[in-house]
């Protein structure tokens, strides 16, 4: 007999779980969210498992202490408490989960996206799948707005660069102004089909495909300069440019090689050693 694939196995460990939950009095609800919740349509072998677990007051904290619940359903190989509302656990049939405990008070007081019932109690509130606190529009959702930023971000970056703190100016160009290319990126789509709210990166390969080019914009960490004026050259295709300050940037970017900075030829320079010893010791 074939093994259920990953998506079926998900699903039906939900399921499981709240038929489990029904049978303990103290729970009032059990929400799927994402991908297991009402965005099933991207439900694939690479999902995992997100959901609330709605208490009655006072059975809070047990429910975060303990994972007995959990390990009656199936055997965890690993779990650990990453918020103060939920944990993450690795089952050990390999399913991997995250998950928040909350009262009826507290999931309506937090922010969430729209979830699914998988089970609830008889006297379970109406709304408790309902996004709450999800981000609204802005007055920062302008496609100038956004540009000037992402502009702003690639000038501040090329002078840390040069001043030899390449991870910073990495995090500057590579992460925060294409976060800026993606919000301007769906700002000319509409915004509709952001797949996470809260993190406008999720899905962009889906969402743009070679409209914006990835490859040249986070090339990484010893090609922070090649990363800027890729990005530059599409805010310019694509939104009203100050050329002043393109131009600034594509003279830190083309000419402003300075000790500490990478090497434009692509080689990133040697790393001194430190003592690791005096470091202090170091989500999915």
């Amino acid at each position: 007999m074939t093994r259920p694939g990953i998506p079926e196995r998900l699903l039906q460990r939900l399921d499981d779980l709240g038929a489990a939950l029904a049978d303990r009095g103290d729970v009032v609800a059990l929400i799927a969210l994402g991908s297991v919740g009402v965005e099933r349509d991207r439900l694939d072998d690479h999902s995992d498992l997100d959901f609330f677990v709605i208490v009655d007051d006072g059975a809070r904290q047990r429910y975060l202490d303990s994972i007995d619940w959990l390990e009656d359903l199936s055997p965890v190989a690993f779990s650990f408490p990453n918020t103060v509302d939920g944990r993450k656990v690795l089952f050990a049939d390999g399913l991997y989960g995250e998950y928040a405990v909350f009262t009826v008070a507290g999931v309506t007081a937090c922010a969430a996206p729209a979830g699914r019932i998988v089970w609830q109690r008889a006297d379970a509130p109406a709304g408790l799948d309902a996004a709450r606190g999800v981000p609204g529009s802005s007055p920062h959702d302008t496609v100038q707005w956004q540009a000037n930023e992402a502009l702003t971000n690639l000038y501040v970056a090329l002078h840390r660069l040069a001043r030899g703190e390449l991870l910073s100016a990495t995090r500057l160009i590579q992460v925060h102004a294409v976060d800026r290319v993606l919000t301007i990126a769906g700002l000319h789509t509409g915004g509709s089909s952001q797949q996470d709210v809260f993190a406008v990166e999720r899905g962009a390969e889906r969402r743009f495909g070679v409209r914006v080019p990835f490859t040249s914009m986070v090339p990484g960490y010893d090609r922070n300069r090649d990363a800027a004026l890729a990005i530059l050259a599409w805010l310019e295709a694509h939104a009203d440019v100050d050329p002043v300050l393109a131009g600034a940037i594509r003279d830190l970017a083309e000419n402003d090689a300075r000790p500490g900075d990478e090497q434009r030829s692509g080689n990133p320079p040697a790393l001194c050693t430190i003592d690791d010893s005096r470091q202090p010791p170091a989500r999915r």
